[in-house]
C-alpha cells in the first residue's frame, strides 16, 4: 500500500502555507482530510491502494477557491504531491 504527503507553499508570501484545509478522494468518495500544518505539510496516514485519487486543496486564493490534483497510484511507495501557490497561478509535480 502507498502512503502519502502533501506541502503548500506560498509563492507570493515566501513560506509555508498554514492550515488549508485538504481532502483526500477516490472515486467522489471523501476517504481522509485534515490541514496543512506549522510548515506547510500534510501526512495522511490512510493507505492507498492501487487507482486514481484526488487531492481537493480549499485554498481560498482570490482567483481559485480551491485546487483539485488528481494523480494515478500504480505501485506500493511513498507519493509527495507539493503546490507551489499564489493568488492566480499554482504549480505541482511529483515530489519525493
Amino acid at each position: 500500500m502507498t502512503t502519502l504527503s502533501t506541502h503548500v507553499l506560498d509563492a507570493e508570501a515566501g513560506r509555508p502555507k498554514v492550515g488549508v484545509p485538504v481532502r483526500l478522494e477516490r472515486d467522489g468518495a471523501p476517504l481522509a482530510e485534515g490541514v496543512t500544518d506549522d510548515d506547510g505539510r500534510l501526512r495522511f496516514t490512510e493507505r492507498l491502494s492501487a487507482g486514481d485519487h484526488r487531492l481537493v486543496f480549499d485554498v481560498d486564493t482570490p482567483f481559485y477557491p480551491e485546487i483539485a490534483i488528481a494523480f494515478r497510484v500504480t505501485d506500493e511507495e511513498h507519493l509527495h504531491v507539493p503546490i507551489l501557490l499564489s493568488p492566480f497561478a499554482f504549480t505541482t509535480y511529483r515530489g519525493s
